[in-house]
């Protein structure tokens, strides 16, 4: 029951993560500081408080930068790189899954933290050409509450954020299937 725990717990991490790297990184290392959850090392280096303020400072003018038009676009494009990683970092770092070699527990979390990063990235630019980039902030403070509220139920309560991932995923897919079936109309 702990593997299962910890793998649902891997996943809404990593999720969270394809939302807002900086989110599930500073709270995971904090929860560490407070012995509320216990990382495998190397990655309980996420409780250092020099990399939580490291975490905090960039997460910090990414939450800025993210609601500027223009911006939110440059930081999406190299987030490709960083919210797969720390997808990946979050999945390893679980105790849970122990049992799961190294190597694939980061091969599944970057395939799901980056592939909400990828989807993140490609529906940003339609709310960006439909509303002017009126909505962007919006959409960001969204993506943002939700990373939080993911990360925190990943921790706490695994399988409900797991199933909400999973209904994170249908939505998106719904939508942008709507969107692309409009389109060819």
């Amino acid at each position: 029951m702990e593997l299962l725990s910890g793998l649902l717990s891997s996943l809404g991490l990593s999720g969270a993560a394809g939302l807002n790297a900086y989110i599930p990184l500073l709270l995971v290392g904090l929860l560490s500081r407070a012995d509320v959850v216990h990382l495998n090392a190397p990655f309980d280096l996420l409780g250092n408080p020099w990399v939580l303020l490291g975490v905090a400072v960039i997460g910090l003018l990414d939450f800025v930068g993210d609601k500027i038009p223009g911006v939110d676009h440059v930081l999406h494009v190299a987030g490709g790189v960083v919210n797969a990683a720390a997808g990946a970092v979050l999945f390893a770092a679980q105790t849970g899954v122990a049992d799961v070699p190294p190597a694939l527990s980061m091969a599944l979390g970057l395939i799901v933290a980056g592939g909400v990063q990828a989807t993140r990235t490609a529906v940003r630019p339609v709310a960006t050409a439909t509303t002017a980039g009126l909505a962007n902030p919006v959409v960001s403070t969204v993506e943002d509450g939700t990373s939080l509220m993911l990360s925190a139920l990943a921790v706490f309560a695994p399988v409900v954020a797991a199933l909400l991932l999973a209904v994170l995923v249908v939505g998106v897919y719904r939508f942008w299937s709507a969107r692309r079936g409009r389109r060819l109309a």
